[in-house]
């Protein structure tokens, strides 16, 4: 039988607290086969559209935008945490399950009208990626797609995207959270 990108991913109990079912791209990226299914799977929805950055998400959004960047041949953008980037930044809050967070991505980082695909490895209740999307249209970037390694159903990011008017592509799911 054949593997799939979800059979890369393994599951560690009770991190980063009791209760939660982690799910760990790392042995996804360190399985040659498995990194290249994946970004040849998450780049396919986009294949010829006009993309003229990839945009991660900190910090596993790296990995992943910077090669689906150089499959596609274009830049990439990091979306940091606050205080992560050396120069002029602009600032995006967001809501945390227990309270708040601030990304940031450099004030220069796109030319407006640009089109861009965000990029993060997991799609939860998708406040971090809302965060993303608002300091991309806020840099006049236009959003052609969200794509995720993973999807938590249960918590709702597909449906708070896609009432952004964002269309969402994810390799897989695992139900709880």
């Amino acid at each position: 039988m054949q593997k799939t990108v979800r059979d890369y991913i393994r599951t560690i109990v009770d991190f980063p607290k009791e209760g939660i079912l982690f799910r760990d791209v790392t042995t996804l990226f360190a399985d040659a086969r498995g990194f290249r299914m994946a970004i040849d799977q998450l780049i396919h929805p986009y294949a010829g559209m006009r993309i003229d950055k990839v945009a991660g998400l900190e910090a596993r959004g790296f990995i992943l935008g910077g090669a689906l960047a150089h499959q596609l041949s274009t830049g990439f953008v990091p979306i940091r945490k606050k205080g992560k980037l050396p120069g002029r930044t602009i600032a995006q809050d967001y809501a945390l399950e227990y309270g708040e967070a601030v990304m940031e991505v450099h004030d220069d980082a796109l030319e407006r009208g640009q089109k861009v695909l965000l990029v993060d490895d997991l799609l939860a209740t998708g406040g971090t990626a809302e965060a993303g999307i608002r300091l991309v249209s806020r840099l006049g970037g236009e959003i052609v797609g969200c794509a995720f390694v993973i999807e938590l159903p249960d918590l709702g990011g597909r449906r708070r995207l896609e009432g952004l008017g964002m269309a969402v592509h994810a390799l897989c799911e695992f139900s709880g959270h």
